[in-house]
């Protein structure tokens, strides 16, 4: 499967385990999404997103989003929406 980088985490939160996500590009709940870096590999699909703590079903690029994930991810590492 193709995968198209839409955003840099900028940040990990352990509780809950979420992720912040600076977007470069769109991305909508239910889009499937590969988090790599150095050390990191999840792949998860987006079952909720949040802008500022308001649950939000879409967004765009240059927005910063928020999003649960699975396990740790660390500053930095690539998001990618497969397509």
């Amino acid at each position: 499967m193709a995968e198209v980088e839409v955003g840099k985490v900028s940040a990990f939160f352990a509780r809950p385990v979420v992720a912040g996500i600076d977007l470069t590009a769109p991305l909508k709940v239910g889009d499937k999404v590969h988090i790599k870096g150095h050390t990191t590999d999840v792949e998860v699909t987006v079952a909720s997103m949040q802008i500022h703590n308001v649950n939000v079903q879409e967004a765009k690029a240059g927005d910063s989003i928020g999003i649960k994930v699975p396990d740790r991810v660390r500053p930095g590492d690539h998001v990618y929406k497969v397509v």
